[in-house]
């Protein structure tokens, strides 16, 4: 049986980040134009790609149709689709943090929670399913009407409240609405078909270690430092690593160069402290990737 993976990635808001992180794995995808739905990846595990929505890849994942997809959690719940979680991804549209499913209603409405809401009240949604269980557990009755887009525009005069995906609030915010209650986080994930997954695991692992190697990768980056002898204590322990700094000899003197991975966000504090302290000639590199 061939080891080749077909995968489908997502169409739409995550598109671009996904683009983006295979990029980074060197996966890159390769289009003919804008609105080619089918690009090629060069690397021999991978023998077909497609790009469709999201809330399509689930079922075609479970159904066989491809091996490996990416999509969001949530859509994997609300189609119910039998398939293997490969790996969280942590990104969305717009940052590494997680996405709220969100029960909101208007703002001046006298409600504050889910249990003020009154039997019957109309709730927009593309998530039907996931809608349906939430009210089922909390033990309200109430009229889903499926959404096909501006879930947010229907409230007050169409719909009491809308169950939506939201990344910060904001959206909802400047739309009039206030959140009641989360109903599930979600976040992107790296799906395999239960079968091919059986099969082909190893392909499939070698693409997974790639694509969170690039993921893990821009939240760090390489510092290089030369340090004098009598300093070199004072800075390794000033220095936040993921296990431990590299550090030698420099040829025929007393300075020792140093390397070490840190967290992007540390560094604009951390290379001034470091020159504070006796560090030269620092260097800070981009990573393109990092492999546990």
């Amino acid at each position: 049986m061939s080891e080749e993976v077909s995968l489908v990635i997502p169409k739409g808001s995550l598109e671009e980040q996904t683009t983006k992180f295979l990029k980074l794995a060197d996966l890159e995808l390769i289009k003919k134009g804008q609105r080619d739905y089918s690009p090629k990846i060069k690397d021999s595990r991978i023998c077909n790609v497609r790009i469709l929505r999201p809330q399509e890849i689930p079922r075609y994942v479970e159904a066989g149709y491809f091996d490996l997809g990416i999509t969001g959690l949530d859509w994997v719940y609300e189609t119910e689709s039998d398939v293997h979680i490969v790996a969280e991804l942590p990104y969305s549209k717009r940052s590494s943090e997680k996405v709220k499913i969100v029960l909101a209603v208007h703002e001046d409405v006298d409600i504050q929670s889910v249990s003020d809401l009154k039997e019957g009240s109309r709730i927009s949604t593309e998530y039907p399913n996931l809608t349906k269980r939430y009210f089922e557990r909390v033990g309200i009755p109430v009229k889903i009407f499926l959404s096909y887009g501006a879930t947010e525009a229907k409230v007050p005069d169409i719909m009491d409240g809308i169950v939506d995906l939201t990344e910060t609030g904001e959206t909802l915010k400047k739309s009039g609405l206030k959140i009641i209650d989360v109903i599930f986080e979600s976040s992107t994930v790296l799906i395999a078909n239960k079968t091919g997954y059986r099969s082909k695991r190893k392909p499939i692992e070698e693409i997974k270690t790639l694509i969170l190697g690039a993921i893990d990768a821009q939240n760090r980056v390489l510092i290089k430092l030369n340090v004098p002898e009598k300093r070199l204590e004072t800075i390794i322990r000033l220095l936040p690593t993921m296990k431990a700094p590299s550090v030698s000899k420099l040829y025929n003197t007393d300075y020792y160069a140093v390397e070490s991975v840190v967290a992007k966000e540390q560094i604009n504090e951390l290379i001034p402290k470091l020159k504070q302290y006796g560090a030269e000639d620092i260097l800070e590199l981009a990573i393109n990737k990092i492999v546990d």
